[in-house]
């Protein structure tokens, strides 16, 4: 091959061009975020198993509450427990504060959120001081501390992880670009709210629905209304 023929595939071999790699893709969530959709899918099924078997036992019992076991008492808990689910309100606010970089939004939706948390713990304790019964005395009791206390944890850890946060707010640690962990307290903070949802409702207003609801008018047999036990007794003629 002469030289002339050598520059003349110069120019083709200038040309080659080698592509630039690939850039990785951005993973949508942390692997943090999904450690804990995994523990709340985790603990959701334990809580719909507890509700679940507060239902067969009062589908089972003639009388629920047992003898000398009042309906507990709605209204306390009802105000603490709107106060519990409304929490959720300013932790939404929080995580968009600092989406947009305002630290103070952040820090400020946190504490109140926090504030509300801790007063339904603090009622929440209370209220097991009224009880007269213990988790040991029947399967009533087994069932109400067990759901309730364990519900009850769960906040008290949103609470713990909630100081973290926010001590890590105060240090400056969080901006509009990294703030993963306030996502994912954020949303175990909801999960929390969630579930005393249910358990609010299973626990504490069905029992008001079934004392309030309406006498059998057919001749005597034990069926069930509005999801309670009835059974009825009428005068011998």
């Amino acid at each position: 091959m002469t030289r002339a023929d050598t520059e003349a595939l110069l120019p083709d071999v200038a040309t080659v061009t080698v592509p630039a790699p690939a850039v990785a893709r951005r993973r949508s969530r942390s692997v943090a975020w999904w450690g804990v959709m995994t523990m709340i899918a985790t603990e959701s099924m334990l809580f719909a198993g507890l509700l679940s078997s507060y239902g067969f036992l009062r589908a089972s019992s003639n009388r629920w509450p047992p003898p000398g076991i009042p309906e507990p008492e709605l209204m306390p808990i009802a105000i603490f427990s709107a106060l519990l689910v409304a929490s959720s309100i300013p932790t939404i606010w929080a995580e968009r504060g600092i989406k947009r970089g305002r630290q103070w939004q952040l820090r400020l939706g946190l504490f109140v959120a926090w504030l509300m948390a801790a007063a339904f713990v603090v009622e929440s304790l209370l209220d097991y001081q009224k009880l007269h019964y213990g988790w040991a005395d029947n399967a009533y009791g087994s069932v109400f501390y067990t759901t309730t206390g364990l519900h009850l944890a769960h906040v008290i850890v949103a609470l713990i992880l909630s100081i973290g946060i926010q001590t890590k707010a105060w240090m400056n640690r969080y901006d509009e670009n990294h703030h993963s962990s306030v996502e994912v307290v954020a949303l175990y903070w909801h999960f929390v709210d969630v579930v005393w949802i249910f358990v609010f409702t299973v626990l504490y207003l069905s029992e008001h629905w079934c004392a309030r609801a309406p006498a059998p008018t057919k001749p005597p047999r034990r069926r069930a209304q509005h999801g309670c036990t009835v059974a009825a007794r009428w005068p011998s003629r």
